[in-house]
Order: structure tokens, then C-alpha cells, then sequence
């Protein structure tokens, strides 16, 4: 029986400081996302967005932590489709959107308890409100998911922490602001920077990233597509030169398809005003046709 995939949108951009990955899950889904998947030997499902709010209609509250309240109710309903997706035997695709929906994605899994994640990420993503420069929500979720952010992310339908810190890897790092730094110390967060990747490459650093995430109550991959250099993937929310390369991220995920383990796999920061002919999200579909096994023999 084919794997079967429940593709779930946030189309959400509250948690960025800059507009535009509120497209990004149409843009990824008309780039041909589930055509690609059926052509893979996949059973698959659309089930539409979760309701979102808009900026503009919206006070923006703390400067701490902007627009939280909107960004929490968007992930309480992420959580609820993530958690009846995997009951109902699908592996969710979760298609963003800011990364702060990963809040939304990691609370449904965690509904069997504390679980892994690995973090293709250009930045650490483990800011808190008291340590975030710029009070974007979309730097903190990493941090949230295990338990750091404090009472003002706590919300009924949104399960934290869900994530546990020896189960967690970040891979593809370029970026990390003074906290951040601080509280990967702390932890001893698995931290695996571009320069790491440049001196031993793709496939032993995903092997040992794999291996670190492995072992919780569920296996979660995060791509944001910052991950990739610019040059092949210009219309991300927050660029940073010197990623990685196009087969090194075909590479990565074909390693986590490798594991035959994946519980949910969640895509973000697609930004089509800052794309070309719509070559990121196009990037997003073959990201996640490796990931979820697509071969070439």
C-alpha cells in the first residue's frame, strides 16, 4: 500500500519581519506539490489551509514577541490537523508560511509524547522574547518547542514543550544571534554549521544529525528553504549567502528518506515576491519529493 501524505497549508506571515511567505504555500502547491508526490508512488491528500489573520487587522502586542496571540491560534489548529492526519495513518506535509507554524506542526506529534527534530535551517531559529533582537516570532520556535520561551507561549491547544533538547540537530547554520549562541551551549544542542558541512559534507553530518534526532516519540524534518544558497533558492523571507548547494539539499533528504523513519515533514519561508519565476517553491517540491523517497531508478 502506498505511503500515504496529508499536505496541510498555514499561510501565514505574522511571525517574519518581512511580507510575502504568506504566499507560500500556493505558490509551492502550483508549482505541481502533489502531482510531483502521485508521481512518486504516493498516496495523496489536500486538505486546504488553517485559518490564519492578517497583519493589518490585528493589533501587533508585544514588541517582545509580535502578533503572538494570532501566531498561537494559527498553531493550535496546525497541532489539531497534525494530530488527526497521523491517527488517520497519513504522514503530514506541512507547508508554510512563516516557521513559527512549527510550533503548530511539533505540538500535533508531540501528542505521543517528547520527539526529535532535525533543522535545515540558516539560523538557529532559539531566540526567546527576552533575547530576540528583532521580536519576530518566526526566530523562537525552536526555542519554544522545548519549554524556553515561558508563560506567554502558553495556550490551550498548543502543546510545549514537544521537543527534547539531546533529540534536536540544526544543520546548515550561518547565522546565530548572541542568545542563541548562549543557550546551544547551555544544552548542548547538536549544531552543525555550513563551515562544518564545507570540511566534511553532506553525508556523514546527516548521518550523525539523523542519528542525534532519533530515538524520541517521533522523527520531524524542518526545512527552511534559507537553507539553500540564494542562488538557487532567491525567494526565501530571510536570505543569507553561502548555503547550500542543490544537490547537497537533494543529497540531505534523500539521507532522511534513507531512514524509512520520517513521522512529518514541514516546508517554510517560501517568499514569491522575492522569488524568480517561481524557482523556490519549484525547489520546495523536489525538497519534498527527496525527502519522501522519490528516486531516479
Amino acid at each position: 500500500m502506498p505511503q500515504r501524505v496529508a499536505i496541510l497549508g498555514a499561510a501565514l506571515d505574522l511571525g517574519a519581519g518581512r511580507r510575502g511567505v504568506d504566499m507560500g504555500p500556493s505558490a509551492i502547491r502550483y508549482a505541481g506539490l502533489r502531482e510531483r508526490l502521485v508521481r512518486s508512488g504516493l498516496d495523496v491528500e489536500d486538505w486546504g489551509n488553517v485559518q490564519t489573520e492578517l497583519a493589518e487587522t490585528r493589533p501587533r502586542g508585544s514588541e517582545r514577541a509580535r502578533f503572538l496571540e494570532e501566531i498561537l491560534e494559527t498553531c493550535s489548529r496546525v497541532s489539531e490537523q497534525v494530530e488527526w492526519a497521523r491517527a488517520a495513518g497519513f504522514l503530514p506535509l506541512v507547508l508554510g508560511g512563516d516557521h513559527s507554524i512549527a510550533l503548530g506542526t511539533m505540538s500535533g506529534l508531540a501528542a505521543s509524547g517528547l520527539g526529535g527534530a532535525l533543522w535545515l535551517d540558516a539560523h538557529g531559529d532559539m531566540n526567546t522574547p527576552l533575547t530576540s533582537p528583532s521580536g519576530n516570532v518566526h526566530g523562537m520556535p525552536l526555542a519554544a518547542a522545548m519549554g524556553l520561551c515561558g508563560e506567554d507561549f502558553a495556550r490551550d491547544g498548543v502543546r510545549l514543550p514537544s521537543l527534547a533538547p539531546d533529540h534536536v540537530a540544526l544543520v546548515g547554520v550561518r547565522s546565530l544571534d548572541p542568545g542563541e549562541q548562549e543557550l546551544v551551549r547551555e544544552l548542548d544542542i547538536a549544531v552543525y554549521t555550513i563551515s562544518d558541512i564545507d570540511r566534511r559534507g553532506v553525508e556523514p553530518i546527516l548521518r550523525e544529525a539523523i542519528a542525534r534526532v532519533s530515538g524520541g516519540s517521533f522523527f520531524h524534518v524542518s526545512v527552511d528553504l534559507d537553507v539553500v544558497d540564494p542562488e538557487f533558492a532567491p525567494g526565501v523571507g530571510n536570505p543569507v549567502r553561502g548555503g547550500l548547494s542543490y544537490r547537497e539539499a537533494h543529497l540531505a533528504l534523500e539521507l532522511v528518506a534513507e531512514t524509512a523513519s520520517l513521522d512529518s515533514l514541514e516546508i517554510v519561508e517560501v517568499n514569491p515576491i522575492r522569488d524568480h519565476e517561481n524557482t523556490t517553491a519549484g525547489l520546495a517540491v523536489e525538497l519534498a519529493a527527496s525527502a519522501l523517497g522519490a528516486r531516479i531508478i
